[in-house]
């Protein structure tokens, strides 16, 4: 397994990590997405660890908190072996103080989480979504704070607008406060639209970005293509309302480039595609999900191998979509770059 820096912090990741929205299995997506009880996420931690992968993803909104508990249960008595990243933010309740990241929810949801968790810190803390209500200031104090006092080793962001996570590491520079580190986001084959801001913003202020969703919502399984719609029993059919949309066509083109790659190399459709995400710049971990063994040790073997830079520029052009205004105008004007003057 190889082992990246996160962003610009110290702490080193593995490429691969596991999510743990399969633990718990309660309500209506997170039970069509797996049903894992904790001796069956402990078998799952065990062939994760035993391949190099010891970084966890969970959140305190997964199966309302039944995803942490188990699994704190399955990293009993080895927790210094692993890496427990969660987060919070979204509603956990329906009172004005279940949600978002004041001072006083972000406190209590770290120590309810720590609670589940059966751990007295985690190693990384992220901010499921944006909260207008809170500002920045109380936000990155508190996140100082719980740094300070052990309970978080390091901080990130997940599904954040780019001047959104620039108003916070602009806070922390400020007021000499730890900087967010890492930037959970949706990115796939399929949903590239991460390149066109949050990506530059990544190497220009170390935020390491960890990828869920690499199979674009399911679609990239290898299940999906021309002439073969979605299958009867994919969670598909009971989670799309959820998904990033997703052009068909595009999808086809992405799902033949791959197939052909397939073919060349042996490898599964679900592999090339994670194998690719992990050349992308920026990438510090991919976060693979698995419903049982025999998914994860398929996904687990995504590394330990490489494309060509004849396949890569192939899945490169199948997938390529025009970015949203601004970034339009300069890919659509050839020879902008040499006409147009430099940017400082």
């Amino acid at each position: 397994m190889e082992y990246r820096q996160l962003g610009s912090s110290g702490l080193r990741v593995p490429v691969l990590s596991l999510g743990t929205a399969t633990f718990g299995g309660k309500g209506p997506l997170f039970s069509a997405w797996g049903q894992s009880d904790a001796a069956e996420a402990r078998r799952l931690i065990d062939i994760s660890l035993d391949a190099g992968v010891t970084l966890f993803d969970t959140a305190d909104v997964y199966s309302g908190g039944a995803s942490e508990e188990i699994l704190g249960e399955a990293v009993r008595g080895r927790r210094d072996a692993v890496l427990i990243s969660t987060k919070t933010g979204l509603p956990m309740g329906e009172g004005p103080q279940d949600w978002g990241v004041s001072r006083a929810r972000l406190r209590r949801a770290v120590d309810d989480s720590l609670r589940r968790l059966g751990t007295d810190y985690v190693d990384l803390l992220q901010l499921h979504a944006f909260d207008a209500s809170t500002p920045v200031e109380e936000l990155m104090g508190t996140l100082d704070q719980l740094i300070a006092a052990g309970k978080v080793r390091y901080a990130g962001v997940s599904n954040y607008p780019g001047w959104q996570l620039m108003k916070a590491q602009a806070a922390a520079e400020r007021h000499g406060w730890p900087r967010l580190v890492a930037h959970q986001v949706y990115y796939s084959l399929i949903g590239r639209a991460y390149e066109a801001d949050l990506m530059p913003l990544g190497m220009d202020q170390g935020v390491g970005a960890l990828v869920w969703s690499p199979l674009g919502w399911g679609r990239l399984t290898g299940k999906i293509g021309r002439g073969r719609p979605v299958p009867q029993g994919s969670r598909l059919h009971e989670t799309e309302q959820f998904a990033p949309p997703v052009d068909a066509e595009h999808l086809y083109r992405v799902v033949d480039a791959l197939e052909e790659i397939a073919t060349e190399t042996g490898r599964t459709v679900p592999q090339i595609a994670i194998n690719w995400l992990l050349r992308r710049p920026t990438v510090s971990s991919v976060i693979i999900g698995a419903r049982n063994e025999e998914q994860l040790r398929q996904n687990l073997d995504a590394v330990g191998w490489a494309l060509s830079p004849e396949q890569v520029v192939k899945l490169d052009a199948a997938s390529d979509v025009l970015p949203p205004y601004p970034h339009t105008p300069y890919r659509q004007q050839e020879g902008f770059a040499r006409l147009a003057p430099p940017l400082v």
